[in-house]
C-alpha cells in the first residue's frame, strides 16, 4: 500500500509540474469544449448528467451509513460496513472534498474558471494553477469539487471483496472521468483542476485506508 500512496504523490508531483512548464495544454484542452461562443456542456441531458454524478456519492456515503445502522439495531441485511470502514468512508469524504478542496484550495486559490477567463469571453485574465493572485473571489476553479467528490468513489469501493475490488476501483475511476469531462464541457473546470482534484484525493483515501486498515483487508 505503501508503493501505492508514493505513486500518488510522484504522480501529483510531475502532474504539477508539467502543467506548471506548460499552462497553455489547460487553455488547448478548454477550446476543445468551447465553441460557438460558449462552451458546449449546457444541454438538458448534460444536467441532468451533472445533477446524478454530483449527488451519486453522497447517496453512496448515506448507503453504507445506513446499511451500518441497520446492522447495529440487529436488521438482517446480506452486507454492513464495519465501524472503522464507516469511519474511513466519512473520514476521507470529510478531509478530502470537504476540508482540503472546498474548504481550502477552491476558496483561496483565486482561479477563474474557464468560463470567466477573457479566452473564453469572460472578463478575469487565465491563471495556471499555481499563481493564487487571480480575479475569482471564491468558489473558484482550483480544483474541481465535484471531481474530488466523483473521485472520492475509489473509497466506497475499495471496500469490495477481494474478487471484485479491481473491478469496482477500475468503476470509480471512470465515473471520476466523466464527471471531470463534464466539468470542462461546461467550462468549469480546467484539465489541471480535475487531475490534481483527482490525485489529492487518491492520496488522502489512500493515506487513511494506510493507517486505519495497516494489518487487515478492509473488505
Amino acid at each position: 500500500m505503501r508503493i501505492v500512496l508514493l505513486g500518488l504523490v510522484a504522480l501529483t508531483l510531475a502532474t504539477s509540474a508539467v502543467f506548471a512548464l506548460w499552462p497553455e495544454i489547460d487553455l488547448e484542452v478548454a477550446r476543445a469544449f468551447y465553441g460557438d461562443g460558449g462552451f458546449i456542456g449546457h444541454t438538458s441531458w448534460e444536467r441532468a448528467a451533472r445533477a446524478f454524478f454530483n449527488i451519486t456519492p453522497f447517496v453512496v456515503l448515506a448507503a453504507f451509513a445506513i446499511l451500518y445502522g441497520l446492522r447495529r439495531f440487529g436488521a438482517a441485511v446480506p452486507y454492513a460496513p464495519s465501524g472503522r470502514a464507516l469511519a474511513f468512508l466519512i473520514a476521507t469524504m470529510a478531509i478530502g472534498p470537504g476540508l482540503v478542496v472546498n474548504l481550502g484550495l477552491k476558496d483561496h486559490a483565486h482561479r477563474p474558471r474557464p468560463i470567466q477567463t477573457r479566452e473564453f469571453g469572460g472578463p478575469f485574465e487565465f491563471r495556471p494553477w499555481y499563481r493564487f493572485d487571480g480575479e475569482c473571489r471564491r468558489n473558484c476553479s482550483f480544483v474541481s469539487g465535484e471531481g474530488s467528490e466523483a473521485f472520492w468513489m475509489v473509497a466506497p469501493a475499495s471496500l469490495a471483496p477481494p474478487p471484485f475490488r479491481a473491478l469496482a476501483i477500475a468503476g470509480a475511476l471512470a465515473f471520476g472521468a466523466l464527471t471531470g469531462l463534464l466539468r470542462m464541457a461546461f467550462g468549469g473546470h480546467y484539465l489541471s483542476d480535475v487531475l490534481l482534484a483527482a490525485l489529492l484525493t487518491l492520496i488522502i483515501v489512500q493515506g487513511a485506508r494506510m493507517l486505519l486498515f495497516p494489518n487487515r483487508d478492509p473488505s
